[in-house]
């Protein structure tokens, strides 16, 4: 039996980098996922199954190492790759809000970004990270999503639409990835309470 360590939010890198590989195979997913923690010390955000019966790995650190766990997942994964993605620099945000662990003191405006694929997401989210002083509150890829992924945003309007639009930018270069894209300009409260 092998003891598996608490998961505990590691200091990341001055300029992080994240990568995401799925695959059309759960078992194939499984192996890559222990080759590419063992290649180099990187951050596994999310490994688990997707529907339709496919698997996610999402995983970050230094840029030299989550590149050379990125391209022994790949080697891996071998002709199951169905999507990919190696973003060096990636923006901190996104990684508190892959796993769920941002803080978000007040909803302000409401930005909501949803797209076809889970690499079409993160490039998208760190966009409109990168457009505006916003706070990305979640980022949420495929699971009990049909594959899909979103994420929300919030800060003063004008920011939030700078980045929502950032991200619209993004996602028409990518094949038509984007499915949908909404900004409230003043949330209720009781929407907010299920947002933040």
């Amino acid at each position: 039996m092998v003891a598996v360590e608490p998961r505990v939010t590691e200091e990341l890198p001055t300029r992080p980098a994240l990568a995401c590989i799925e695959v059309t195979s759960i078992a194939r997913g499984t192996r890559m996922v222990d080759e590419l923690c063992k290649r180099a010390p990187v951050h596994l955000l999310e490994a688990a199954t997707i529907c339709p019966g496919k698997y996610l790995a999402v995983f970050g650190g230094d840029e030299a190492a989550t590149s050379e766990s990125y391209q022994r997942g790949l080697e891996v994964a071998g002709p199951t790759v169905v999507d990919q993605l190696l973003l060096p620099n990636a923006h901190p945000q996104l990684f508190p809000a892959i796993e769920a662990t941002g803080s978000v003191g007040e909803l302000l405006a409401l930005g909501v970004v949803e797209t076809f694929a889970v690499a079409s997401a993160i490039l998208a989210a760190d966009a409109a990270c990168k457009r505006s002083p916003i706070q990305l509150i979640e980022l949420r890829l495929a699971r009990g999503l049909g594959g899909k992924a979103f994420f929300t945003l919030t800060g003063d309007l004008a920011d939030v639409e700078a980045s929502v639009k950032a991200a619209e930018e993004i996602l028409e270069r990518s094949s038509g990835l984007l499915l949908r894209t909404e900004v409230i300009a003043r949330p209720h409260r009781e929407l907010a309470r299920w947002i933040i």
